[in-house]
């Protein structure tokens, strides 16, 4: 897990450099050059360093870690520290980070850097959870726009040294009465950050309506560092889209690439200008799943992995005609043999569900009122104090 990690992508001219009709094909971040301009978004439970290896064997990218909270890791968290595993492909060591005190996540980005090989670091402030929010931790965060930028200044200092880009990632606001993304932007800018990403939703909708993404584009108008587009992507043109309607220098891919980890596959030949490739059949797809869980399997073992793998199911199957008692069996698997003979009784020349294209996957759910503590909207400015029971130890999500 630790070591010394030297990175091997090319340094790029600019913050974003063109390939076709203003799509850009790079993005650099410090010293880093994203090729092409894509990100895998933290999901917990989800992207561990199985599923990050598996999109990254598609196209390449940037793939961020789960979600790690600074004080896990300044306290040495046991849970904490497990979770910071990767793979020996993984030449770019990205994580993301949950804090809402400047010494705890300051100290984190030192230890990711020096302990672990580190290259590039994300600042949590988006999640809309209410057990982080009704702490004032998460997107309800960037409300206090003094603590959020002692927060992104700790952690831009403590990566100088090391050469980290710091970048942080947040919604529009609170709701719709509370908007915090453009001074939030200003903030980040200020702060040293090489990059900020918007998921064009505010914590109030969670992952329900449409992700707003004129928000996209008034934010590239207000700041100058590079701006990430978050939400709504389902499938590669709508990453192309959203770049030439918004501006943004590159894009965030969440719930678009569950059971689609081949999406990465078609978002590089996307940023080239080129033909993406033709929709998978079953059998491909099935192929697809056994990879998964051979990944698993190697990183967690054997019984474990394919536990964890049964969530996945769902989401490689959605859309296609597969047999109620085959389909209930996966996801109950416990074993790569069980996995080989129910994979084998599905139809591998059925072709992709074409109905499912540009649909939602993943969580939706519905609007609701965000928790806040007592008094959040008084005051902009922010104690630390106010926030000591927002620093969970804990990671995981």
């Amino acid at each position: 897990m630790g070591g010394d990690m030297t990175s091997t992508i090319p340094v790029a001219p600019s913050s974003a450099t063109p390939a076709f009709d203003g799509v850009p094909t790079a993005l650099r971040l410090g010293e880093l050059s994203v090729d092409p301009p894509v990100v895998l978004a933290p999901m917990a439970g989800v992207t561990n360093a199985a599923f990050r290896r598996l999109c990254a064997e598609q196209g390449a990218g940037l793939y961020v870690c789960e979600m790690i909270t600074s004080r896990g890791i300044v306290e040495r968290d046991e849970k904490t520290l497990s979770m910071l595993v990767f793979a020996d492909a993984e030449d770019v060591r990205s994580v993301q980070l949950y804090g809402v005190d400047p010494h705890y996540v300051g100290e984190a980005v030192k230890i990711l850097a020096g302990d672990y090989g580190v290259a590039h670091v994300d600042l949590n402030f988006g999640c809309p959870v209410p057990k982080v929010t009704r702490k004032g931790g998460g997107a309800a965060l960037p409300y206090k726009r003094v603590l959020l930028g002692r927060i992104l200044r700790a952690a831009v200092e403590a990566g100088e040294p090391y050469g980290i880009p710091v970048t942080m990632k947040t919604r529009k606001g609170i709701d719709d009465d509370v908007l915090t993304y453009l001074d939030a932007g200003r903030i980040a800018e200020d702060a040293g950050c090489a990059a900020i990403a918007l998921h064009g939703r505010t914590a109030a909708q969670h992952y329900a309506g449409a992700a707003d993404w004129d928000a996209l584009a008034r934010l590239k108008q207000h700041v100058s560092i590079p701006v990430l587009g978050n939400g709504d992507i389902w499938e590669a043109a709508d990453a192309v889209r959203m770049v030439r309607e918004t501006g943004v220098d590159g894009v965030v891919i969440g719930r678009g690439c569950l059971g689609r980890p081949w999406l990465f596959r078609d978002l590089a030949a996307a940023f080239a200008g080129g033909a993406v490739p033709p929709l998978p059949t079953l059998g491909e797809v099935a192929a697809m799943m056994r990879r998964h869980a051979q990944l698993l399997a190697d990183l967690m073992g054997e019984d474990r992995g394919l536990r964890d793998m049964r969530k996945h199911m769902a989401w490689y199957l959605k859309g296609f005609v597969v047999g109620q008692q085959v389909r209930a069996a996966l996801g109950m698997v416990s074993g790569l043999d069980e996995l080989d003979q129910l994979l084998s009784e599905l139809d591998p020349d059925q072709p992709f569900p074409v109905a499912e294209l540009g649909t939602p996957r993943g969580r939706q759910g519905t609007p609701r009122k965000v928790a806040l503590p007592a008094g959040w909207l008084d005051d902009q400015h922010g104690g630390d104090d106010e926030l000591a029971g927002a620093e969970i130890g804990i990671s995981g999500g």
